[in-house]
């Protein structure tokens, strides 16, 4: 432990710890740009600079460790004026169009010039030359700006371990993007929209439909229906001002409504079809291995992240065929839209249009994935983040905070709570064993209150075992097997996992990977900004929906038996293989013609 000063208040701290943790724990702020928690400081902003005696120059608080008797201030003439001219440089430089950039109400650079009293810019710097970037389904760039931060590169890098984003060039030519400043389409861009949700301004932001949406919904001849992701009705309160974690079920389904859409559904009913249809999936690979004695890919992966489906398909083909064939439950539910709901209700699905509300950027990028459109045409429209969807309520002038709650529509808005934990980091597979433990014993998972503890923490990557005993005479060739299940969220994680798997240093039968750290409730279309703590307090909230509902194992909810009943007849049959599963390929790492290098 050293003793350190803060602004005359004495501290006991860690030593290793940085002036900035130091600072935070004592409850003084010190701002920042380039700073991210759990990463490698980079120092590159400056604007977290603090003065430190006997030390010649202003150091940053972000990469100073603490010594013996240092004595700092954080709020000395000194870096006041210091950290209102790095402030200053930056806006010289940057295309402030805040009257209409998409970061206007939550742009980090807008509130720190507010904050350190800066009213106008002594300094005319050349703006960069701005490139606008919308090659991709999910994500637009503009170069104008950024502010070279490198938060985008950090977790782009270190977090995702994707690396579509660098900086190019050196000095005042730096440009943060693709190689040789090409567009993201040219690099292996998994579209997961980290790097949206930790740009500090509007230089990386989603593909904005909203316009769209508001087309559909003015179409008289259109039937617009929507699905709400489990993640969003943990986080959508947060664009409206209410806590993180607060839940919003009934609100936001009351401002759909208002907005217009025909019919409110929810994900979470094929987030249960998603269970029922990946854990047949998983009995028949034991199956085969254990009686048929087949060679089956072992372990299977969870299929519902876009973000991980594509990272598979770049930089890990060779564990294509490990992933489950299962859809995600966003495209389960537009192809049982336009065909099972069409029918149903009598609308033509050439007249359907089908919006979903998700917490991920690349779920814009999956709905356009060319095998998408088993039901005869695209099978969902749009979608919209949650950022996306707060702002179109507030254009609609709905008071949210206000508004009663109301309940989603049937048959494809009931779902139990094993659907919603899908928001959390090992929630599928937490789902995914609730089902699968009562199939083969016919007993509920004899874990506390259906939770598997090993799994619903946040380190990157967890493991459990479930023997099965006891088990019933169709699944006997079970008996006494222990089931070795492992969680990963973050690609970087992920990455680690297979390559210990790859090299035989780990066996598991079941996987899941969700793109983003934290899971769903951490997606690169949540509201900013996402820390650890925001992330908790989402993940209890989605506990609390799952731990508050009657029907809480997929396999019991009733639609779902009506569904395979009526149209689709058993899990893993003719229809359900030709509208709910799909196929996997590899893809070209780098598209970038040879003769540019």
């Amino acid at each position: 432990m050293h003793e350190i000063t803060i602004n005359g208040k004495t501290l006991s701290v860690e030593n290793n710890t940085t002036v900035l943790r130091a600072a935070k724990q004592a409850g003084i702020h010190i701002p920042t740009l380039c700073y991210l928690e759990g990463h490698d400081p980079l120092g590159a902003c400056r604007v977290c600079i603090v003065e430190v005696e006997g030390a010649p120059n202003l150091m940053a608080a972000c990469s100073t460790p603490v010594q013996e008797g240092m004595k700092v201030f954080t709020n000395s003439k000194r870096v006041r004026g210091a950290r209102k001219l790095v402030v200053e440089l930056l806006l010289s430089e940057h295309e402030g169009n805040c009257q209409y950039c998409d970061r206007a109400d939550d742009c980090e650079l807008k509130a720190l010039a507010h904050e350190l009293g800066i009213r106008d810019v002594r300094y005319e710097g050349e703006p960069a030359a701005g490139i606008t970037d919308e090659s991709t389904p999910a994500l637009t760039r503009d170069s104008a700006k950024c502010i070279k931060c490198r938060r985008c590169v950090t977790v782009c890098n270190q977090m995702q371990g994707v690396g579509a984003l660098f900086p190019q060039n050196r000095g005042y030519d730096t440009v943060i993007g693709p190689a040789f400043a090409e567009g993201l389409d040219t690099v292996a861009c998994v579209q997961c929209g980290q790097c949206a949700a930790v740009c500090p301004v509007g230089a990386i932001i989603e593909r904005d439909h909203i316009d769209d949406i508001w087309e559909a919904l003015d179409d008289p001849n259109k039937h617009v229906v929507v699905q709400t992701a489990p993640a969003i009705r943990a986080a959508l309160g947060e664009c409206f001002d209410l806590p993180p974690g607060t839940l919003v079920t009934g609100r936001m389904v009351s401002a759909l409504r208002q907005l217009g859409f025909d019919g409110v559904f929810d994900t979470n009913f094929t987030a249960d079809l998603t269970i029922i249809e990946e854990g047949t999936e998983l009995l028949m690979r034991l199956r085969r291995t254990l009686v048929e004695n087949e060679k089956v890919a072992l372990p299977q992966f969870t299929s519902c992240s876009p973000g991980w489906i594509k990272f598979a398909e770049y930089f890990y083909p060779g564990f294509l065929p490990n992933l489950s064939t299962c859809k995600s439950p966003q495209q389960m539910f537009g192809a049982l839209a336009k065909t099972y709901y069409a029918a149903k209700i009598g609308v033509k699905p050439e007249d359907m249009v089908v919006v979903s509300i998700m917490p991920c950027t690349a779920k814009k990028f999956e709905c356009e994935r060319d095998e998408m459109n088993d039901s005869g045409f695209q099978d969902v429209d749009w979608v919209l983040t949650t950022r996306e969807l707060g702002r179109m309520i507030k254009q609609a002038g709905i008071d949210f905070v206000a508004l009663n709650k109301d309940e989603m529509d049937a048959p494809l808005g009931i779902s139990s709570g094993a659907a919603d934990i899908f928001a959390n980091t090992g929630g599928v597979m937490e789902a995914a064993l609730r089902t699968v433990h009562e199939i083969v014993t016919g007993r509920p998972l004899p874990m506390d209150n259906l939770h598997i503890t090993p799994l619903t923490s946040l380190e990157g990557i967890k493991t459990a075992a479930v023997t099965l005993t006891d088990t019933v005479p169709d699944w006997s060739f079970l008996e006494g097997v222990e089931v070795k299940v492992a969680v990963a969220h973050g690609l970087g994680n992920a990455a680690k996992l297979l390559d210990a798997i790859k090299e035989g240093k780990e066996f598991f039968h079941f996987v899941e990977v969700m793109t983003c750290p934290g899971g769903c409730i951490g997606g690169g279309g949540q509201p900013r900004f996402t820390t650890d703590e925001v992330r908790m307090a989402r993940i209890q909230a989605i506990f609390k929906e799952d731990e508050g509902k009657e029907l809480r194992k997929s396999h019991d909810n009733p639609y779902i038996t009506t569904l395979y009943k009526e149209f689709l007849g058993e899990p893993l049959g003719e229809k359900s293989h030709h509208l709910l599963h799909t196929s996997y390929e590899k893809r070209e790492k780098v598209t970038v013609q040879v003769d540019r290098l």
